[in-house]
């Protein structure tokens, strides 16, 4: 093994506006498993993170539910920290961007900056909603993307295309808080110089060990030129004023980052062997490293990097980005069930699971993760309950009952445990590289040896042979320490059940190194069923119980209102009927071609019995232009044309006046 490594580690801090959920799960985690494993090599491993706690829209949500901001952070911040300690992750520290040490610091950076010149303020137009009467965040602002035209995007990037631009860039701007069109209003803001820091940003970038699409992305950044990032937000707002202001704050965006090194700060001030500036100052030889989801790299690898640089500090090592959980295949959904909160799932599933079904699929891109619920019972079963711990279920109780507990004092495979013990070192680096899915595949083909090699033994037919006795102590003894080995490896991963195995084992504490030498001679405890198999119904009634907890209004439940974010998800479009046919063997359908402008999609409407299908060419229509495409008989319908009234020759196609073209937004 390499020498001892001095390494902070952080995750993306969770903003605390809501409860913790599947999604969040995956960096933490990820970045769990990670700390732990540097931590198994003997490495000193810092890991800290915090509640993002500042911000617009905690300032809102706090004035909607009639209590202060502090005490909505608070309230969610013990539910993210209970959450994340339940599902084992560990952290050495766990603070909140709201505290005397992150308000000392982003002063002290500011200053710095400002001393610099990389600090000036111009006058600037923003968005400003009249009826709520404040200026709004870039994310408060929605509309349709000025590079890829998709619509409802927000108004600082695009979702669909990466394209990063201000609300003033965006088509046809919508207020998410009134609905109404925002204004432009003056105002003074204060701006941090990005533009000066291009060339130090592509040194860090070819120094820090960055996967290819993060920088990809980079380079199609710097192409476009870097702007000067404005860090300031006007009143009313929850947050840090900065000085010398009455009425400006920093923008959450520049303390949030700054929250790991205030969580470190407040560590160093209860840990004697730890000093803030051996990690964060220049000429540090700690390694720091930050966990993050793929929608946030913009800002952990421009601004943050630059900013450090420019006030004093060291820059990251490097930073990892993750890619987005998708369950069964789609989006998160409350009315599907699949928007499932951490705590209903510790109310119905053991943690150790969900660890381990993640590490199965994640590797150090930044492609997405999918939870397929058949998937996770079945592999859940499969590798944990029916290989991992069934190695163990199959010899200790002979070890147990015929002796006294006690292993063998050699093995009987010793070529076979070398080979476990001579994976190592490629598991290891596997762990280290973040190619979980790559060290359990590994470990469980491992498993399958193992078990292999107990079925061709068979000490249970052994047993019954006075004379072979003996031989059931080592194979058994065999078996036992395969499954200790695999278990050290697979404790990043499941820590909960490698503990229970542990002390199974009897042993106080385990290092990596441990699982290349066998335990021999030992006295092993009464083994205790380690896991116990998912069943279907759990998963389903963890399901129920997620629609259940998405709460509707007695209002909505009889469907006479929606919000003003729920219309703005619907793309309303002017399109010309470009050709209209009708569909071999449907009664009711006419296919309908449509031009929407920069584009064509067919259409599938029962207007059969209501319209000829030769009149309706060149008619001008409003249609559904983000509908999910639905797969028919006669072909797949990518959108709806709206339509009144009660069916069959009874209806009556919407239009627009005229002059209306095709492509415009109904809104």
């Amino acid at each position: 093994m390499s020498q001892r490594r001095k390494i902070l580690v952080t995750s993306a801090l969770p903003y605390v506006n809501g409860s913790p959920h599947m999604g969040h799960l995956v960096e933490y985690l990820q970045t769990d498993i990670w700390v732990r494993f540097q931590k198994l090599r003997g490495h000193d491993c810092i890991y800290v993170c915090a509640s993002d706690a500042h911000g617009t829209p905690i300032m809102l949500k706090a004035r909607e539910m009639g209590i202060t901001p502090e005490a909505l952070t608070e309230g969610y911040s013990a539910e993210f920290a209970n959450d994340f300690r339940d599902f084992g992750v560990e952290f050495d520290n766990y603070h909140t961007t709201h505290s005397p040490e992150n308000a000392a610091l982003v002063n002290e950076m500011y200053e710095a900056l400002r001393h610099k010149d990389d600090i000036y303020t111009r006058t600037i137009e923003q968005s400003y909603d009249e009826a709520e009467g404040m200026f709004l965040p870039d994310r408060f602002v929605r509309g349709t993307c000025p590079r890829c035209k998709s619509a409802d995007q927000y108004g600082d990037a695009c979702e669909v295309c990466g394209a990063t631009y201000t609300p003033a860039d965006l088509i046809d701007p919508v207020s998410v808080l009134s609905g109404t069109r925002p204004v432009k209003r003056e105002s003074e803001h204060y701006f941090f110089r990005l533009s000066r820091y291009e060339e130090p940003l592509r040194r860090w970038m070819s120094d820090a060990t960055l996967d290819r699409n993060v920088v990809a992305k980079l380079e199609e950044w710097f192409d476009a030129g870097l702007r000067d990032w404005d860090i300031s937000r006007d009143a009313p707002y929850f947050g840090f004023r900065i000085p010398g202001t009455e009425d400006k704050y920093f923008y959450v965006w520049l303390d949030a980052p700054v929250g790991y090194m205030a969580s470190f700060k407040n560590l160093c001030a209860r840990r004697s062997d730890l000093n803030f500036d051996d990690y964060w100052r220049p000429g540090s030889d700690a390694e720091v490293y930050h966990f993050i989801g793929k929608d946030i790299m913009y800002f952990h690898t421009l601004f943050w990097p630059a900013v450090l640089q420019g006030a004093g500090f060291r820059t990251p090592s490097s930073v990892f980005a993750h890619g987005f959980l998708t369950i069964n295949g789609q989006k998160m959904s409350k009315s599907r069930g699949t928007f499932i909160k951490a705590r209903t799932y510790l109310d119905n599933l053991d943690p150790s699971f969900l660890r381990y079904y993640y590490a199965t699929k994640l590797g150090p891109t930044i492609e997405d993760l999918d939870l397929n619920f058949d998937d996770f019972v079945a592999r859940v079963n499969s590798d944990l309950v029916g290989k991992l711990i069934n190695i163990a279920s199959r010899c200790a109780g002979f070890i147990s009952k015929r002796f006294d507990g006690k292993l063998a004092e050699r093995l009987p495979d010793a070529g076979l445990f070398s080979e476990l013990a001579a994976a190592s070192e490629q598991l290891a680096d596997h762990y280290e590289r973040r190619e979980y899915s790559k060290a359990m595949r590994s470990i469980m083909a491992f498993a399958d040896k193992a078990n292999r090699y107990i079925d061709e033994h068979k000490p249970w037919v052994m047993i019954k042979d006075e004379q072979k006795t003996d031989e059931v102590q080592l194979v058994c003894t065999q078996g036992l320490n395969m499954f200790r080995s695999l278990m050290i490896f697979l404790s990043p991963v499941i820590p909960a059940v490698a503990r229970d195995a542990r002390q199974f084992f009897n042993e106080d504490s385990w290092q990596w190194q441990d699982a290349a030498s066998p335990l021999l001679g030992a006295s092993l405890r009464k083994f205790k069923p380690l896991l116990t198999r998912v069943e279907a119904d759990q998963v389903e009634r963890m399901v129920e119980q997620s629609k259940e907890s998405t709460p509707v209004s007695d209002t909505n439940s009889e469907g006479n209102t929606i919000s003003i974010d729920d219309f703005m998800k619907v793309d309303l479009r002017i399109a010309r009927i470009a050709k209209a046919e009708a569909v071999e063997g449907a009664d009711k359908l006419l296919a309908l071609t449509l031009d929407l402008g920069d584009s064509s999609r067919q259409v599938f409407a029962g207007i059969k019995s209501a319209y000829d299908a030769t009149s309706l060419v060149d008619r001008h229509v409003i249609v559904v232009a983000n509908l999910e495409p639905r797969k028919m008989r006669f072909g797949v319908s990518e959108g709806m044309v709206l339509a009144a009234g009660p069916g069959g020759k009874d209806v009556f196609l919407l239009s627009p006046d005229d002059g209306a073209q095709p492509g415009m937004r109904v809104k």
